[in-house]
């Protein structure tokens, strides 16, 4: 694996689009996407279903294109925010994004050990969260540690046995009701269907930051983009499915205890550690990309070790009862940032960047950018507090991707 920011040679890319689509359903599947589906309860199931899959749609769209900008630059998401922000510019968006990736590091493992702990008190009378946050901790660093080409094979594996897995999970959590039940399902409307909306979008909106670390590998444009799409939508929406489901039938924002009680829960914990490694390695990996886009000669192998350490020390006393709250804060940050990036790089730019403007000859800041990025983080919060039921991602993406746009083209910018 190379340790630095520069292009991956074509040569040396050798992800299929087959190879990303597992790769993000593997990161989909996790249990932490369950309780998010959970939080949509208030809005019912007709509600909550379309926040499920109108966000999916508007978090992917951006997502899978800032995929093409590492399939196409051969370079890490850090450093392709580059282009429209400077350097400089890009080592704030680093700082953010290394912060998040701890954060979603901790969440991870604090998950793992909740509900693995769980499950083992019910089967065998034995807990010890601890030791299991430790444990998720520690199998996921070893797994960003490994080479680019054994991610392909183990994603393979794992992903196929987490499907056949979670079609158990769905069928436990569907035993519940009826369909016909599951649409008469009235929420009790505390949570704003746009604020609903935008939760969704946020956790596509997370992977953003650094869904070029991983398509910089891929053969072809067309294989990184489509995968990284359908990969995504289709485990991601299935497992917010699955926890609107069940914490509309059951109250419970997973239907694991339940597969407990079915006698089901070898599968159940099966489900929690299989999912949670597929997941937290991807968050240690590019945490150790984004140092390496200011410290180039920091060696990556012990920046993975560092940041799998400090999101499982982090995971210790990290409050979980704001987990709404920090996908929120994601969507904020990440949704105008890349609304920017990505007007620069399909629109001012028109998919054509030379090396030099991500090296040499890349200017330290781009003022243009950074206030339209403010900007779009003030609208978010705007939409955010005073208008929740409209949804702030959208709102905030235009207007960071559009003031940004109208600044370019009235300084000549226009290629």
């Amino acid at each position: 694996m190379l340790n630095d920011v520069q292009p991956i040679p074509r040569e040396k890319r050798h992800l299929l689009g087959f190879d990303l689509f597992l790769l993000w359903a593997g990161a989909a599947v996790a249990i932490s996407e369950v309780w998010a589906g959970g939080i949509l309860a208030p809005l019912g199931f007709v509600g909550g279903m379309l926040a499920i899959l109108l966000g999916h749609v508007v978090g992917n769209t951006p997502f899978a294109l800032g995929g093409i900008l590492g399939s196409e630059l051969g370079v890490p998401a850090m450093v392709s925010v580059r282009l429209a922000f400077g350097r400089w510019g890009s080592y704030l968006a680093s700082f953010l994004n290394i912060l998040q990736l701890i954060g979603w590091t901790a969440i991870m493992v604090i998950i793992c050990a909740r509900a693995g702990d769980e499950i083992l008190r019910a089967l065998f009378g034995f807990s010890s969260p601890r030791l299991l946050l430790f444990v998720a901790g520690l199998v996921s660093t070893f797994w960003a540690f490994l080479e680019t080409p054994w991610w392909k094979w183990m994603e393979r594996v794992a992903v196929i046995a987490l499907a056949g897995l979670s079609g158990v999970m769905t069928f436990v959590a569907l035993q519940q009701v009826s369909f016909g039940e599951l649409l008469r399902l009235r929420g009790e409307g505390s949570l704003p269907w746009g604020a609903g909306f935008d939760l969704v979008v946020a956790m596509p909106i997370s992977w953003l930051p650094l869904v070029a670390d991983y398509t910089r590998f891929a053969r072809n444009t067309r294989g990184a983009f489509w995968g990284t799409w359908w990969g995504y939508f289709v485990a991601s929406s299935w497992m917010y499915t699955v926890g609107l489901v069940s914490a509309l039938t059951t109250g419970r924002t997973d239907p694991l205890p339940a597969m407990v009680v079915l006698g089901l829960g070898s599968i159940a914990l099966a489900i929690v550690l299989f999912s949670t490694f597929t997941t937290t390695f991807l968050d240690i990996y590019s945490a150790a990309v984004s140092l390496l886009n200011v410290l180039p000669r920091f060696r990556q192998k012990i920046a993975v070790a560092l940041f799998g350490a400090l999101g499982t020390l982090l995971a210790l006393v990290f409050p979980m009862e704001r987990y709404e709250s920090f996908l929120f804060l994601i969507g904020a940050v990440f949704v105008p940032l890349f609304g920017v990036v990505l007007v620069d790089y399909f629109m001012v730019r028109r998919r054509k960047a030379q090396p030099e403007e991500l090296y040499d000859k890349c200017p330290p800041i781009v003022r243009e950018a950074l206030v339209s990025w403010i900007l779009g983080v003030g609208v978010y919060t705007l939409f955010l507090r005073v208008f929740p039921g409209f949804g702030a991602s959208v709102p905030s993406f235009l207007a960071a991707g559009g003031l940004y746009w109208v600044w370019r083209r009235r300084k000549g910018a226009w290629s």
